[in-house]
């Protein structure tokens, strides 16, 4: 149903401190990248203090290559899928009897990412130290260093190099495609220098060793086999399969799969028309009474517009279903959802699921000639009493108190917004510094 404009005034911010906790610059992802690089910091001191890093001939290159492989090690699992959906299932596992400021954190589980930025970056750093020492040792001719294991090292530095750079914010907002290979066909090559390295090294170190023994005995080889696979495994669920594309409008695009697999609700799996070179997220619209799944696409760009023109009838896809932000909600008594535009989509699942009492605020331009009465219908039959706001007629409405409204009147406990990023992070923001549990993407990956 169209519903009026709530006048409902936003109840004054929290004092400055505790809405400086809540600045998104200083959000679980900036907290996970520096509790990390804490963590970092104290092992070198640690290393430093006790000596136990140094021999008469400087730094033990064993022990600096252990802190880049661990940091490295972590940055590539907790990206792995099979690891973030077993986070989202241990965070959920919380009942709604705990205090609400307990469930507040766990639901920031989809934070993870800082993760694995926090120890990128430490591991490229330990690196640096790694190759500083290595230097050392094969300019004084010390420990066995080959020429080999220093050529690879250079190689691996500005591979490094290279990755960080175009992993940096503004790059990677501007040139995401060229973001989006370089850490893809970098981290491969990484991977594979890192093998050539440490076998390299640990061979010229100890030259009587066997290969199995190597294998068998070099910690640093179990996590990089640990490591590869990790890698590897999403690629090898890589397939190409058959889809119905259906386009309500011009600006959007409903995709149907029906291959052997209905993802469950609140997760999401990656598409491409190319699979080495442009993968694209989408959340997951599981039926109860249907097997496969539905993905809602909007036009945002130029993949997406020729998608929407060209209506492929077949796409790549790879992984599998992958945990994402909403799957927090069964933290809750009482949730409110806030969308824009075909950020209806990764709702969607949650409405038709209703696993806890929720309400729907979607502002997005006239519901009906965009995507069709069917799935507005749809919406209506699971959502009766929700707040669609039609911006082609009323405007744009100001979200953060659209969000505030639904979340006093429905009496929920938490909000979850589904956005663009700038919009996404007023709505978050201007909830928390309220009081008021919220969460919405971060745009990690």
């Amino acid at each position: 149903m169209m519903a009026p404009y709530s006048q409902t005034e936003l109840p004054a911010q929290q004092s400055r401190l505790k809405r400086m906790w809540k600045n998104p610059k200083l959000e679980h992802y900036m907290r996970f990248v520096a509790t990390v690089s804490i963590l970092n910091v104290i092992a070198l001191i640690y290393g430093i203090t006790t000596g136990s890093w140094f021999t008469a001939d400087g730094i033990q290159l064993q022990q600096i290559s252990n802190m880049v492989i661990a940091n490295f090690f972590i940055a590539v699992i907790i990206r792995q899928q099979y690891v973030i959906n077993l986070l989202f299932w241990l965070a959920t596992r919380a009942p709604t009897t705990w205090p609400l400021s307990v469930r507040w954190h766990l639901g920031k589980v989809y934070h993870h990412g800082g993760l694995h930025t926090g120890c990128a970056i430490n591991g490229s750093l330990w690196f640096a130290v790694y190759a500083g020492s290595l230097l050392y040792h094969f300019s004084q001719q010390l420990g066995g260093v080959s020429a080999a294991s220093m050529i690879i090292t250079l190689v691996i530095i500005t591979a490094l190099v290279f990755m960080i750079t175009m992993a940096t914010p503004n790059i990677r907002k501007k040139h995401h495609n060229a973001f989006e290979a370089s850490h893809r066909f970098a981290g491969w090559s990484l991977l594979l220098l890192f093998w050539a390295q440490t076998v390299t090294l640990t061979q010229s170190q100890h030259p009587t060793m066997s290969m199995a023994d190597i294998v068998l005995n070099t910690p640093s080889i179990w996590a990089l086999s640990v490591m590869t696979f990790s890698v590897a495994l999403p690629w090898m669920r890589l397939r190409r399969v058959p889809v119905d594309i259906s386009t309500p409008s011009n600006h959007v695009a409903l995709l149907k799969f029906d291959y052997g697999v209905t993802p469950f609700a609140g997760s999401s799996m990656a598409i491409s028309r190319s699979p080495l070179m442009e993968w694209h997220h989408f959340a997951n619209v599981p039926s109860p009474t249907e097997s496969g799944y539905r993905l809602t696409v909007s036009r945002a760009g130029d993949w997406t517009g020729k998608l929407i023109d060209d209506k492929p009838t077949h796409l790549w896809v790879k992984g599998i279903p992958t945990a994402g932000v909403a799957n927090i909600e069964v933290l809750f008594k009482r949730l409110v959802y806030i969308a824009t535009g075909s950020g209806i989509g990764p709702c969607l699942p949650h409405l038709f699921a209703q696993k806890l009492p929720m309400l729907l605020v979607w502002s997005t331009r006239d519901p009906r000639k965009t995507y069709g009465d069917a799935l507005v219908d749809q919406i209506l039959e699971a959502q009766p009493d929700a707040i669609i706001w039609d911006t082609d007629k009323d405007g744009k409405p100001d979200m953060v108190k659209l969000a505030y409204s639904a979340y006093e009147k429905f009496d929920a406990e938490a909000v979850i917004c589904i956005s663009n990023q700038k919009l996404t992070q007023q709505v978050v923001y201007g909830m928390e510094s309220r009081g008021v549990p919220a969460f919405g993407a971060i745009w990690d990956s």
